[in-house]
């Protein structure tokens, strides 16, 4: 009983090595999960998402009411002044002061003129310590409205530009996370193909040493001439080297796939070749439709024309500055603070400053020029952007009618190589054809197999590329953006 315990702990243990010993397997799929949801780019990707989302918060609070506190407490002065006297005479006297400010406002800007108007009250207080002497000055409350007079208006024109611009960085973080997946295809298949590298050379290194030691026992016995055994001796040595030189370049893609994903498990892994290709077709007018309504390009079109009407405004603003300031309110001046707010006196200005340059040699009239001339620029530049994006969209869906078609034939090419590899090693153990031929069949299959993986990975990347154009994904006919979804 005790042999049998012992023998079936034995089994246990090996059975238990062989599943440790065993590599990680990830699909594509697995690969780009892992690079949108804890990649380094993903987390970049995130934060600026997080920056922006910012930037649009803190712009609409300049819509919203302001309540500030302000003042100065205290203010101490002690210092010797010039003071003329009534005969003309300057003498320097000493003082000594301590004054107090503190005011207590709301302000609301007023988007559709572009001023703002404010409510405060605030109180003063003064006190002449060598002479005794100390003041209160108080303002009830003071309503006061800024008004420029056909100035340039920051808020009405952010208005239409800010909301644009939140949409856009939207969008962009949902083409950054393509962009991800997109770059994740690049490594997992750099990976993959060293991987299959490595797979062949070590196949190939297998076989050579078969050939080789077959070679020997035919040169033993008079069948062959030296010279085909060298150069089977020689083909060997390549071998070796070809592995050798596979594994340093199966660890390089490792470490470059570990970086980007980041996959801090140290543990061996291998990658499953993705040879399931969804089936779906693209026509030109469904993937611009839905690159012009998705994409953050189309946003950007429209903002950049609205900047240039709004460079073009700022330019003809500043051609002449006139404000308009209003004030209505209550203060008093008093010794006593209990009497500051009784008897309030009423407290009005008005005033309207302007700065207008009589000459200025042309100044204002180049500024303008400058702004119409760079408006024009800008709609020159955006609709030749139109055009190349509507070409690349063009490009990329003609691309894959003939992807489909490569990655067929590469598949079907490397079914063949495989089996002509087969009959010619069979034939060759029996003699039927040489070692040239042997090596041919060889390369052959080596070629094809890198051809089909080279098919597989224009088409993944193209694939990803059409997603991150037009952010739709043809195949599930879903949507990658929608705004209730960011």
């Amino acid at each position: 009983m005790n042999n049998i315990k012992y023998s079936l702990g034995i089994i246990l243990m090996l059975l238990s090595s062989i599943v440790f010993a065993q590599k990680s397997q990830f699909t594509l799929e697995d690969i780009i999960n892992r690079s949108i949801n804890q990649s380094p780019a993903a987390k970049q990707a995130e934060t600026r998402k997080e920056n922006r989302y910012w930037q649009y918060r803190f712009y609409k609070s300049n819509y919203s009411p302001q309540l500030r506190l302000n003042g100065t407490l205290p203010d101490y002065n002690r210092d010797f002044f010039s003071n003329r006297i009534d005969d003309g005479t300057i003498v320097f006297q000493s003082r000594e002061q301590i004054s107090s400010f503190a005011n207590l406002g709301i302000q609301q800007p007023l988007y559709w003129t572009g001023g703002n108007i404010s409510i405060n009250s605030n109180l003063n207080y003064f006190d002449d310590l060598e002479r005794n002497i100390n003041q209160y000055n108080s303002t009830l409350f003071n309503v006061r409205l800024n008004q420029p007079l056909f100035g340039f208006n920051d808020l009405k024109w952010d208005r239409r530009t800010e909301p644009l611009r939140f949409e856009e960085s939207k969008r962009e973080y949902v083409e950054q996370k393509e962009a991800i997946s997109r770059t994740a295809v690049d490594r997992f298949f750099t990976f993959l193909d060293a991987q299959i590298n490595q797979q062949i050379a070590e196949f190939n290194l297998a076989n050579n040493d078969t050939i080789y030691k077959i070679e020997q026992g035919r040169y033993n016995i008079g069948t062959t001439s030296k010279d085909k055994l060298l150069q089977v001796e020689l083909q060997l040595l390549r071998s070796q080297q070809d592995v050798a030189q596979a594994k340093l370049d199966m660890e390089t893609a490792r470490l470059r796939l570990r970086s980007f994903t980041g996959l801090m498990d140290e543990r061996e892994f291998e990658l499953i070749l993705p040879e399931s290709i969804p089936e779906f077709d693209v026509e030109y007018a469904d993937a611009l439709s839905h690159a012009q309504n998705n994409r953050a390009d189309f946003i950007a079109f429209e903002r950049r024309k609205i900047e240039a009407e709004r460079e073009v405004a700022q330019a003809r603003a500043e051609r002449f500055q006139t404000d308009m300031t209003a004030s209505f309110g209550l203060n008093n001046a008093s010794d006593n603070y209990d009497e500051l707010y009784t008897n309030t006196n009423n407290q009005q200005r008005f005033n309207v400053s302007f700065n207008i340059p009589l000459i200025d040699w042309g100044r204002n009239k180049a500024r303008m020029r400058t702004a119409l001339a760079n408006q024009r620029l800008n709609d020159y530049v955006i609709a030749q952007d139109e055009q190349n994006f509507e070409q690349e969209i063009l490009t990329m869906v003609r691309q894959f009618e003939v992807l489909r078609v490569q990655l067929e034939i590469t598949k079907k090419s490397d079914e063949v190589a495989q089996e002509r590899y087969k009959v010619a090693q069979n034939r060759y153990l029996i003699g039927k054809i040489d070692i040239t031929n042997l090596n041919i069949a060889l390369t052959e299959k080596d070629n094809a197999k890198r051809s089909y993986i080279n098919s597989l990975r224009s088409f993944w990347s193209a694939y990803f590329d059409l997603r991150r154009l037009t952010l739709y994904d043809f195949a599930s006919k879903q949507l990658l953006y929608t705004p209730e979804s960011n």
